[in-house]
């Protein structure tokens, strides 16, 4: 990291509110991958239970026998990168594009995710 892009970091907020579901998607899958990623306990499936449904984690769990990686990242790796938008909204839903970036430098990887809340 360059010193520009460190006092850039520094001096950047972070903020949220747990009335916008475009943040709790955010919030969900930063804490997400920070748990997938440190591995030590079962805070991923903690998160898994609080945040998505019942259904939507059994159909992850047959995805994951299937295919053998995450069902929440779609990958057996963890990314190196997140970054969540609003898409749209109707029908009281409220749809987000989730990009994951995998890798660094110019042949980074991108996955995107259609997330509905």
């Amino acid at each position: 990291m360059t010193d520009s892009e460190a006092t850039t970091a520094q001096n950047a907020a972070r903020s949220g509110s747990p009335d916008s579901a475009v943040d709790r998607v955010a919030d969900f899958y930063g804490v997400y991958i920070d748990a997938v990623s440190d591995g030590t306990d079962d805070l991923s499936t903690e998160l898994r239970s609080h945040y998505l449904t019942e259904d939507f984690r059994q159909r992850l769990a047959a995805w994951e026998e299937t295919n053998h990686a995450d069902g929440v990242l779609r990958a057996q790796d963890v990314p190196t990168r997140w970054e969540v938008r609003y898409h749209d909204s109707g029908a009281g839903y409220l749809f987000t594009t989730v990009t994951l970036t995998w890798g660094t430098g110019p042949d980074a990887g991108h996955t995107r995710l259609a997330v509905q809340s």
